[in-house]
C-alpha cells in the first residue's frame, strides 16, 4: 500500500509539473527563433518581424551584404516595410549604413556607389547570435562585421527587443547599435544615410511629428541644411487603397549625436541622420552607440501614445525592464 501511495504521489507530481510546463509555454507567447539565415520574432505563432542575417538568394538588392529587418508587421498583420524598391533598389527595410566613409579603406555601405566604393563592401552576420523571449516580448543580440575586401572596418553589436504596445495598437522595436571601428574613420557629411526605415511605396502617406501633421517640404539629398529639424519622433501614416491604415514612427534617442532628419515622403524614408549636421569622426576601438525606437502601428497616428513612449524611453533605463 505504501508503494502504491508513493507511486500515486509521483504520478500527481509529474502531472502537476507537466501542467506547469504547459502553462509556462502558453504564457510565454513570444518567440525568437534563428535558422542561421534569419531571426524570426513572433507573437502567439503570428509573425511580427524578420531580421535577415544573409542576403536572400532571390533578392534584387544590389548590395552584397544583409543584416536588415524585413518584413516588419503591425499587430493586424500589415507589412509596413519595403525592400529593393524600383526607385532605390539598395533600400532594405530597416537598416543602418552610411553612403561615404573614409578610414583604413573607403566604403559605401549604403549602396549608392557614386562617392565611395560599393564593390566588396558588405555588412555580414558574424555567426554570433543569442535569441531570447518572455511572456510579453522577444529579442536577440547579434554580432555583425562591416567588411571592405574581406577586411573588417567596423565591428557591430546589435541588440533588438520587440514588445506590444496596446495603447497604440502597435509593436515597439528597440534597437541598440554599438559600432566599433578598427581604425580611425570619418563619416562624411551627407543629407541622408545612417539609420533608415523604408516604408511601403503604395498608399497615401502623411507625415506627422509631436506637433501634428508636418508640412515641411521634402529635403534635397544634396543639401543637408534642407533636412527636417531634430525631434523626438516622426511618423509616416499610410492609407491604402483597400481602406486599411497603418504607419511607422521612428524615435531618436536623446543621447545620440546631433541629428537632422532626411524624411522624404516620395521616397518613403524616415532617416534620422547624424552626418547631416556635420561629418562625424570616429576613433579606433572606441564604439559609437546609436539607439532608435521604431513603432509599427495600425490605424491613425497615435500621437499621445508616441509622445509617452518617446518620453519614457528617453528618460528611463529601458533595459531594466527586459
Amino acid at each position: 500500500m505504501k508503494t502504491s501511495w508513493t507511486g500515486m504521489v509521483l504520478a500527481l507530481a509529474a502531472l502537476a509539473s507537466g501542467a506547469a510546463a504547459a502553462e509556462e509555454r502558453k504564457q510565454n507567447s513570444w518567440s525568437a527563433v534563428s535558422d542561421g539565415r534569419t531571426v524570426q520574432i513572433g507573437e502567439n505563432g503570428k509573425p511580427v518581424l524578420v531580421y535577415q542575417l544573409v542576403r536572400p538568394a532571390d533578392s534584387k538588392l544590389p548590395v552584397e551584404g544583409a543584416c536588415y529587418f524585413h518584413p516588419v508587421m503591425t499587430p493586424a498583420g500589415t507589412v509596413v516595410t519595403d525592400v529593393a524598391p524600383k526607385d532605390h533598389p539598395h533600400h532594405r527595410g530597416i537598416f543602418l549604413a552610411w553612403v561615404e566613409t573614409h578610414g583604413a579603406k573607403d566604403a559605401d555601405f549604403w549602396g549608392w556607389g557614386e562617392h565611395a566604393p560599393v564593390k566588396g563592401r558588405r555588412i555580414v552576420h558574424g555567426n554570433n547570435i543569442s535569441a531570447r523571449s518572455s511572456q510579453n516580448a522577444a529579442g536577440f543580440d547579434v554580432r555583425n562585421e562591416w567588411l571592405a575586401d574581406g577586411e573588417p572596418l567596423i565591428h557591430e553589436t546589435l541588440s533588438a527587443w520587440v514588445r506590444p504596445e496596446p495603447s497604440a495598437h502597435a509593436y515597439v522595436i528597440d534597437l541598440d547599435y554599438h559600432l566599433t571601428p578598427t581604425a580611425d574613420m570619418t563619416l562624411s557629411r551627407w543629407a541622408f544615410s545612417g539609420f533608415c526605415v523604408r516604408t511601403r511605396g503604395d498608399g497615401k502617406v502623411t507625415a506627422f511629428g509631436p506637433q501634428g501633421e508636418v508640412t515641411l517640404p521634402n529635403p534635397s539629398h544634396l543639401k543637408p541644411e534642407s533636412d527636417w529639424p531634430n525631434a523626438p519622433w516622426y511618423d509616416y501614416t499610410l492609407k491604402f487603397d483597400d481602406g486599411k491604415v497603418a504607419g511607422v514612427a521612428v524615435m531618436n534617442h536623446p543621447q545620440n549625436p546631433p541629428t537632422l532628419w532626411h524624411n522624404h515622403r516620395d521616397i518613403r524614408m524616415l532617416n534620422p541622420c547624424i552626418v547631416a549636421p556635420a561629418e562625424v569622426k570616429l576613433k579606433a576601438n572606441q564604439p559609437l552607440v546609436l539607439r532608435y525606437r521604431v513603432v509599427a502601428h495600425d490605424g491613425a497616428v497615435p500621437t499621445e501614445a508616441l509622445k509617452k513612449l518617446a518620453t519614457e524611453w528617453g528618460t528611463a533605463d529601458d533595459k531594466a525592464t527586459r
